[in-house]
């Protein structure tokens, strides 16, 4: 199955509909339990190398988009903000966040960006604690830029695809025991 949806993304990397849903699911992403947009970034990048740059820069834009959405959720429709976080089994995020915050500071949005944790969780309980705005934008837009950056860098390499057609079940093996370790490692310390 995961073999089949990456081959459908590399033949969606070369229509005209590739942007806009790569952008679309780096938004709801950062709103809404849903996929990351590496998921469709990587494959993307493989597809066409010459657009890793311009793929990264989308998929940075839609994730602090829908960053901001997430945000914007939280602050002004906080009942609703809950209600997402209940459902998608963190009822519990802001007040780890609140927690977070008071031991790390900033460096809570600056990790959270750059992991595989949910996304919404920080879009969402930033809103909610009332948060800086600003200070959430300039910290979702370097670590989300970073990220995918970082990612199109590395996947730009002329052997990225090779490398990864040939070992695609170890690496997404791989890639599935990463995340859910780290969602292990945060539920078990860091109250998520």
């Amino acid at each position: 199955m995961l073999r089949r949806l990456y081959e459908w993304i590399l033949r969606l990397a070369a229509t005209r509909y590739a942007m806009p849903a790569l952008a679309g699911v780096a938004m709801v992403e950062a709103t809404f339990p849903f996929a990351p947009p590496d998921l469709m970034l990587a494959p993307m990048v493989l597809a066409r190398r010459e657009r890793a740059w311009v793929y990264a820069g989308i998929c940075t834009a839609g994730s602090v988009t829908g960053g901001m959405i997430g945000y914007a959720i939280g602050f002004y429709l906080a009942r609703v903000g809950n209600e997402i976080l209940a459902l998608s089994g963190h009822a519990n995020a802001l007040a780890a966040f609140h927690a977070w915050f008071a031991q790390w500071g900033l460096a809570v949005i600056l990790v959270k960006g750059l992991t595989p944790v949910p996304y919404m969780l920080v879009t969402l309980a930033s809103g909610l604690a009332h948060f800086s705005f600003p200070v959430f934008v300039g910290a979702s837009v370097a670590t989300r830029g970073g990220r995918f950056f970082l990612e199109a860098a590395l996947l730009q390499h002329p052997k990225a695809k090779a490398i990864i057609d040939r070992y695609f079940y170890w690496i997404a093996v791989a890639g599935i025991v990463a995340i859910i370790a780290a969602v292990v490692l945060l539920r078990r310390f860091g109250g998520v």
